[in-house]
């Protein structure tokens, strides 16, 4: 069966702020040090098992230049632009009416441009499994990440292991971002696994569900579809789109469907929601920091360094987040991290926005 693949890529990055902003949002930038965008090595690592001309890139409408800079080789066709932000579940219901109208039928990989994976031929390897799965009857599958520590800013999925499909598990359900107490109890229940966003299924399993499951988001979908290569079709997009209730994946369908079956995935796997990951994905110095720029470090300890090319000297400095770009300086203690958009919040509030 045909693979194909939408790569999510509407995001702020609100949480990398200041170096995202919102010009130019986290998945477009280069946050690892082979110099590629995070949207660039999203596609790089699939292409092996998709051809870049069954590659979706779902994004804002403001981001159309952007994704043809960073991918001149996907078909212009195959950028679709949101007029809208409206969550995961238009979007995503947005591709598999694209793909659906080139194809009867086929596998649709759902996967988001900022996250990594660090050994990508695994990665491989687990959305073929995946997409075994996804082809018996109309099973939606997702992969789940083993927790290796309790981690308040990821939602978790609970499985049966009882009820299996190949290596994958019936889900019994999903549950939010949990506390630290709760989080720890996920951990020592074996299970638990993090939801990875990830997603894969039959274009035709996943239609079926948005039609039983969203209805109304399902009928405007049809009408998106039916102006797809007419003259109204942007002004269609356009009027649907800003009717459609802005509503996850997980919310409109994954926590209300059946046939819903869990990956156990270990590929090391990142969401790279905050300047925290740079401690994951960067090497850190002797004195635990990780530096990126021009930097003279005295007496600095457990910090993340991120400017340009001015010179920045700091004395001192133990835990945190300093971020210096041409018209912003951040400094944030890394407890507080999550905290980085409540920034935005301000500025919105203040009418600042030319920092945002």
């Amino acid at each position: 069966m045909k693979k194909t693949a939408l790569v999510m890529a509407g995001g702020r990055g609100e949480r990398f702020w200041p170096y995202s902003r919102r010009n130019r949002p986290k998945q477009f930038l280069s946050l690892t040090p082979d110099g590629k965008t995070l949207l660039q090595l999203a596609v790089e690592r699939i292409l092996p098992l998709v051809n870049i001309e069954d590659i979706y890139v779902g994004t804002h409408a403001d981001y159309r230049g952007l994704v043809r800079h960073q991918l001149p080789d996907l078909p212009q066709e195959n950028i679709l632009c949101e007029p809208v932000g409206r969550n995961t579940a238009p979007c995503i219901g947005l591709g598999a009416m694209h793909i659906a109208r080139k194809h009867q039928d086929a596998l649709m990989l759902v996967l988001s441009s900022d996250h990594l994976a660090k050994y990508a031929p695994i990665f491989r390897d687990t959305l073929s499994e995946a997409c075994q799965i996804a082809m018996k009857g109309d099973n939606l599958v997702t992969l789940g990440i083993p927790p290796d520590y309790p981690e308040t800013g990821y939602g978790y999925i609970k499985f049966n292991s009882e009820i299996s499909q190949g290596h994958a598990f019936s889900v019994d359900h999903f549950v939010e971002k949990p506390d630290l107490e709760t989080a720890k109890q996920y951990l020592r229940s074996a299970e638990y696994l993090w939801n990875s966003g990830m997603f894969i299924w039959k274009v035709s399993s996943i239609l079926s569900r948005f039609r039983q499951l969203m209805p109304e988001l399902y009928a405007g979908l049809l009408r998106i579809q039916a102006a797809i290569g007419t003259e109204s079709q942007t002004r269609t997009l356009q009027h649907e789109f800003a009717q459609f209730e802005s509503v996850s994946i997980d919310y409109g369908i994954m926590e209300k469907a059946s046939n819903i079956y869990v990956l156990p995935s270990s590929f090391g796997w990142d969401d790279v929601g905050s300047w925290l990951a740079m401690e994951r994905t960067h090497a850190t110095n002797e004195s635990g920091n990780v530096v990126r720029g021009n930097f003279v470090t005295i007496s600095t300890q457990n910090c993340i360094l991120q400017g340009g090319d001015k010179l920045i000297a700091t004395v001192g400095l133990k835990n945190l987040i300093v971020v210096d770009t041409q018209d912003t300086l951040l400094i944030c203690d890394k407890e507080n991290a999550q905290d980085i958009k409540k920034v935005l919040e301000n500025l919105r509030i203040c009418n600042r926005t030319e920092y945002m």
